[in-house]
């Protein structure tokens, strides 16, 4: 990378010294902030400018200059905050010869502290009038174009500072974030459950299908995988009678990045002893309207994956539909009726341009049917239930047909949004799944569940019967903040290396 400094660059650098001329130290200290412009605003925007002088209107706001009209003695400029954006008038004779000098050195992209009285302007405009102008930080490079900001979407996720900077939605997404997580820790907090946090580092690859990160632990000299899920130490937690409990956490897939996947994401995972697949139904449909109306105030929604298709509705109940039921209404093919051969299922997938893997079972060729023929138009909220057992290796069997289990997965845009089970908690039944699961391994299935022997000693205890949930933090990020890719919502997503980044 070049350390040559453009013009700007150079003319910036050469105005530290002016600063420190004067006795001051170009890059600041401490400013104590009182106001926000966005409150500024909401307080005073609706008065006159009598009204203004009556109450001795005044503020006290630190940011960004963006903008900047300088004139000879009197110049208006614009700074942000995190609320947005303030426009300041500066006078040469109320803030005195020596702070107007000062502001005279001011670049758009230096940071400053003005204390004021609220003024409007001709047009109507809210204004601070500075009285006092501090100057905090000296920008030693220029900002984007203003009009255009950064153009290239990949260097708008690279440099996320810059894109903070130069596009309010992206600052509205990255507040609203923390705000929907806060939704959903109150919604589950005030329904009795307890926030844990379990161990991200783990010997055993499980809790989910999925190809993992592998790191090596030095002082015990054996390779560890980060998390791809919470589940398994979470149900250890209902075993130790903690009842009902839930974790927001990191979780780490060693697989492939696009608009709806980041190797590093969020979830929350909750358990709820004594409930069901219909206990997660009712709370997974409850937390998602709470946190819409908490964070957003609506119930009807842009679908992010298709902005011009049509909109989705939370308000009405979410639909419920078995796997086995979209695939007959697709294919005419009736799979919960007729119990296939892994023969005949195979040539119903090869009739049909079905992908078949080399470890496949007839559920997983089910399953494959569901995504090829179904998942896509699943646009409203909708339960998927009726899992192949063969794919639900955590998950109690169906009571009247063993082939399928208690599951249901939330789909949204065609997209998947969560996931449920009624617990397996037969310890007996969970080690023949374990042992499936290693067969599928071998089989060549580098995503299958490891042996978990701890998890099956807790089991062995006994489980209360559980409903259990995983609801994808992202994606419903995505949802609720009509935004268009997981890296919207992702601050920092993990991007390609650069050549000069690579090693």
């Amino acid at each position: 990378m070049s350390d040559q400094l453009t013009q700007q660059e150079q003319v910036r650098r050469e105005k530290l010294e002016k600063y420190k001329e004067l006795g001051l130290d170009p890059f600041g200290q401490k400013f104590d902030v009182k106001d926000h412009a966005q409150d500024l605003k909401d307080k005073y925007q609706d008065k006159t400018e009598e009204e203004l002088e009556s109450l001795h209107a005044t503020g006290t706001v630190a940011g960004r200059i963006m903008f900047i009209r300088k004139m000879g003695k009197a110049s208006f400029f614009s700074i942000q905050d995190r609320s947005g954006f303030m426009q300041v008038y500066i006078r040469k004779d109320v803030v005195g010869e020596e702070q107007y000098a000062l502001f005279k050195l001011a670049d758009i992209g230096d940071i400053v502290g003005v204390e004021g009285s609220m003024m409007k302007t001709q047009t109507g405009e809210l204004t601070l009038r500075a009285t006092k102008y501090t100057h905090l930080v000296k920008a030693l490079k220029p900002l984007p174009e203003k009009f255009h900001g950064l153009t290239d979407t990949e260097e708008r996720y690279r440099r996320r500072y810059l894109d903070l900077i130069m596009n309010q939605d992206s600052k509205r997404v990255a507040i609203l974030r923390p705000r929907i997580i806060r939704a959903l820790q109150q919604y589950f907090d005030e329904h009795g459950f307890i926030e844990v946090e379990t161990p991200v580092l783990q010997n055993i690859q499980g809790g989910a299908s999925a190809r993992p990160f592998i790191t090596h632990h030095n002082a015990l000299d054996c390779d560890f995988y980060l998390r791809i899920a919470t589940e398994l130490h979470l149900k250890r937690l209902i075993v130790g009678g903690l009842e009902r409990v839930y974790e927001i956490g990191r979780i780490f897939r060693n697989e492939g990045m696009d608009k709806t996947h980041n190797p590093e994401f969020t979830t929350v995972e909750l358990y709820q002893a004594y409930g069901d697949l219909s206990s997660m139904m009712e709370l997974c449909e409850g937390v998602i309207r709470f946190a819409a109306q908490k964070v957003v105030g609506k119930e009807l929604f842009r679908n992010p994956f298709n902005p011009e298709g049509e909109q989705i509705d939370i308000s009405k109940p979410f639909r419920k539909v078995t796997m086995c039921e979209l695939i007959k209404e697709k294919t005419g093919i009736d799979f919960k009726a007729n119990n296939y051969t892994l023969d005949e299922a195979k040539a119903l997938a090869k009739e049909h341009n079905v992908p078949v893997e080399a470890h496949f079972q007839v559920g997983h060729i089910i399953n494959a049917f569901f995504e090829e023929f179904c998942e896509k138009d699943l646009i409203q909220p909708t339960f998927l239930m009726g899992h192949p057992l063969e794919i639900s290796p955590l998950t109690k069997k169906d009571p009247e047909d063993p082939r399928f289990t208690q599951r249901f997965e939330l789909f949204i845009g065609g997209h998947e949004f969560a996931n449920a089970y009624t617990e397996l908690n037969d310890p007996i039944d969970q080690k023949e799944r374990f042992l499936e699961q290693l067969a599928e391994k071998d089989a060549g299935n580098d995503e299958a569940n490891g042996m978990d022997q701890d998890f099956l000693d807790a089991l062995e205890y006994g489980m209360a019967p559980a409903g259990g949930i995983g609801i994808g933090v992202d994606r419903l990020c995505i949802f609720l903040t009509e935004s268009d890719s997981i890296r919207d919502v992702i601050l920092f997503p993990q991007m390609k290396l650069r050549n000069e980044n690579k090693q």
